[in-house]
């Protein structure tokens, strides 16, 4: 089980920032409105299982197969904060779009800080391992259309309740499917970039074609 009792603040301001909001005494109130009603509403939930390599099904494309370059194993990982965030999300966007962009960005925060505390259990539980980051379907040439694989694996609809639609967006959208190599060796530690990034998709930095240093 994974909890939540604070968010990384600097990280919301960033992405905020990314979003041209003004960062000001009634902002910086209304972020630790927001961050506690966050914290309360979230119900934060992982799911993870560790595969052979090689895996004909879950290795597609050259970006992945770089990635797991010399990985005996992978681990499947799932993770959601939950349904109740995104009612949360829709309601504060028909009442005040304000508050409801603070959200958004720290419910983004939230399920990034969320994958790094399963990436700690995960790595604890498999000490004989070196683990690489976290690589996402949609990354790349890594086809999103294994969102749906990864999750009937897991089992995750069934167990917490997380799924993908049509397109292979997930449901709740604050959610994350990724894999992650395992290495009895250690392993190239590559920086991550906009290429591998969990808010790719939503980041107002590369919208506005800059990028946050990470």
């Amino acid at each position: 089980m994974i909890t939540l009792d604070r968010l990384n603040r600097s990280e919301a301001a960033r992405y905020l920032g990314g979003a041209k909001v003004e960062m000001n005494d009634a902002m910086r109130a209304l972020i630790d409105e927001c961050e506690a009603q966050l914290l309360d509403t979230a119900r934060p939930k992982y799911l993870y299982r560790v595969v052979d390599l090689p895996d004909e099904t879950l290795i597609v494309g050259e970006d992945i197969k770089r990635h797991l370059s010399g990985c005996a194993k992978a681990v499947l990982l799932c993770a959601t904060l939950g349904a109740e965030v995104d009612r949360l999300l829709r309601v504060t966007q028909v009442r005040d779009m304000a508050r409801a962009v603070v959200l958004d960005s720290l419910a983004s925060v939230a399920v990034e800080q969320v994958c790094n505390k399963a990436d700690e259990l995960i790595a604890a539980q498999n000490p004989e391992y070196h683990m690489t980051f976290r690589f996402s379907p949609g990354y790349g040439d890594y086809p999103i259309e294994l969102q749906k694989e990864f999750l009937r694996r897991l089992d995750a609809p069934r167990k917490i309740g997380l799924s993908a639609n049509e397109s292979y967006l997930l449901i709740p959208s604050k959610s994350v499917t990724a894999i992650a190599g395992l290495s009895t060796s250690p392993v190239d530690v590559k920086k991550r970039g906009c290429a591998t990034c969990n808010l790719r998709k939503t980041c107002r930095y590369r919208k506005n074609g800059e990028h946050c240093d990470i």
